[in-house]
């Protein structure tokens, strides 16, 4: 006969119970993390370009609701738009995880958990800017600082997504100076180009609007030379980004650079040059949304490709004493 006490803990004690372990994640599969973040960060712009190209940027009139219900209606302009919220959130989503994970990541590292945070607030921040871009009617400032938003994310991508790939100090240090800060000047010059064309964008026939209903405003600071000036700016900013990117992979071959980092300014020539000629075609042919949406896509390409190269520059020695 069994004891009625038989499989209990001796008074005064508890019995042990086992804890599983918090799920951890190794380096390798973090670095995976963080690169489909990059991925998802890079196609949410491409995903936003094309519901301003196709005249859907006020297909739903408020936020964060569509006309008033959580569903958009079925029609074109609204699906299009609340499409890109929903997608929008699923990015959120990725970026959120990467930045769980930064936690998990065994070793921790305190620099990858700090950059994951970035494009998280980021992604919350464009969701507020594009509430207000919305309430505002397209109003340029706000279309333009929408995209400028969508590349500062992208450098904390980059960087996080380059950072995991690597653990403190399996780098070497790049000693030649001269190539490093040659590829870190292309930096000013990409974005000013970029700015440049968000107001090539914010004067140009695609405001946005779908129909006569949607009063949308547009650069017009110089009448109606605005877009032809604007233009103008756009596409000598970005000649002199592409021959200064030229300068410089001819500069590496002089000084033979890594593989890698010439190869890293290859892709970024060989996008800036499609860029520029893509403007061109799209200039002649008065500017047809489909090919606004490949410039506009190639630029944000072109924008990564530019930051990579510079985490492929690497960081400089530090200068030793005489």
């Amino acid at each position: 006969m069994a004891e009625p006490n038989a499989g209990l803990a001796p008074r005064g004690r508890f019995p042990q119970v086992r804890i599983r372990p918090t799920a951890t994640i190794a380096p390798g599969a973090y670095a995976t993390v963080a690169l489909a973040s990059l991925a998802a960060l890079t196609a949410i712009v491409l995903s936003g370009a094309a519901v301003r190209l196709s005249g859907s940027g006020l297909g739903c009139p408020d936020w964060p609701k569509c006309y008033g219900g959580v569903v958009a209606p079925l029609e074109t302009h609204a699906v299009i738009e609340y499409g890109n919220r929903v997608a929008s959130a699923l990015v959120g989503v990725v970026a959120l995880a990467a930045a769980v994970l930064a936690w998990r990541r065994r070793p921790f590292r305190r620099d990858l958990a700090l950059l994951a945070v970035l494009p998280v607030l980021g992604v919350v921040g464009q969701a507020v800017l594009g509430g207000f871009t919305v309430r505002h009617h397209l109003a340029p400032g706000f279309v333009m600082a929408h995209y400028s938003l969508s590349m500062v994310i992208l450098v904390a991508a980059v960087a996080l997504a380059w950072r995991a790939r690597h653990e403190p100090g399996a780098r070497p240090r790049a000693r030649d100076h001269v190539a490093v800060w040659a590829v870190r000047a292309l930096i000013p010059l990409g974005a000013l180009a970029i700015f440049a064309g968000t107001a090539a964008s914010a004067a140009g026939p695609h405001a946005g609007g779908a129909g006569t209903g949607d009063v949308i405003s547009r650069l017009d600071f110089k009448g109606e030379r605005t877009l032809d000036w604007v233009i103008g700016q756009h596409g000598r900013a970005g000649t002199v980004l592409g021959v200064a990117a030229l300068a410089v992979l001819v500069l590496l071959h002089r000084r033979a650079a890594t593989p890698a980092l010439r190869r890293a300014l290859t892709v970024l020539v060989s996008l800036i040059g499609l860029q520029g000629a893509v403007g061109l075609l799209q200039y002649e042919l008065a500017l047809p949304a489909e090919l606004v949406w490949i410039h506009v896509s190639v630029a944000s390409l072109a924008w990564v490709a530019l930051l990579w190269a510079v985490a492929v520059a690497g960081r400089l020695e530090a200068a030793r004493p005489a």
